[in-house]
């Protein structure tokens, strides 16, 4: 995982946990909060990898049960090996299947975002995670009213919590760090939207993004 996605996927965690009163932390609270934010990413994939294996020993049973209770098995003598078996539909087992690696694939990217933020790249990833929140500590006002101003209909208060920190990261970065191509940021969030919020938004917060570049004549 590279180091500015990594970081960007800190500091959705690190806003997530800010209060209302974000002008009163400081930078050493930033920091205590992202080394809080790896743990708690450890800790979920480690938990997040139980439920997998959890799942696959689940499988593995269903799959020895069906086996042995199979009509051509149910018969054969006690002491002789099981034959194999046709396996139900495909649908019952690819579903299952389609979960865990749905979770294994969550417990892998929390694992990398640890991996990349306590190893070689710690600094950078650390220190632009905290770039963020702290241009984030100083525009709150303006970059909240960005989000009011083209949510059409929408109480900024009563928006989804990580649609509104998703966003608030994009407008910080195309408006006061401009480290990276517009068409980046649009995209990584984008990607933490499909990734941790509803399915509705991506297309959201595309759509509040895009009227924010052309509004600051973004280029």
């Amino acid at each position: 995982m590279q180091a500015r996605r990594a970081a960007r996927e800190l500091a959705l965690i690190l806003l997530s946990q800010l209060d209302k009163k974000n002008t009163t932390y400081s930078n050493a609270d930033f920091e205590d909060i992202i080394l809080k934010s790896v743990r708690i990413l450890t800790n979920s994939a480690s938990e997040e990898l139980k439920l997998t294996v959890g799942a696959l020993l689940s499988m593995k049973d269903f799959v020895e049960n069906y086996e042995t209770d199979h009509e051509d098995n149910i018969q054969r003598p006690i002491g002789v090996a099981n034959i194999p078996v046709p396996l139900p539909m495909t649908s019952d087992i690819t579903g299952r299947i389609d979960e865990m690696i749905e979770i294994a694939e969550k417990s892998l990217s929390a694992l990398e975002i640890a991996e990349v933020a306590t190893l070689g790249s710690k600094a950078e990833v650390k220190n632009y995670a905290v770039l963020i929140a702290e241009k984030f500590k100083e525009n709150a006002e303006f970059v909240d009213a960005q989000i009011q101003k083209f949510a059409k209909g929408w109480d900024i208060q009563r928006l989804v919590k990580m649609d509104k920190d998703i966003l608030r990261i994009s407008i910080v970065e195309l408006l006061y760090i401009k480290d990276a191509p517009m068409k980046v940021i649009v995209d990584e969030a984008l990607e933490l939207a499909k990734k941790y919020s509803t399915d509705e938004s991506s297309s959201f917060i595309n759509g509040i993004l895009a009227k924010v570049i052309l509004e600051n004549g973004i280029s």
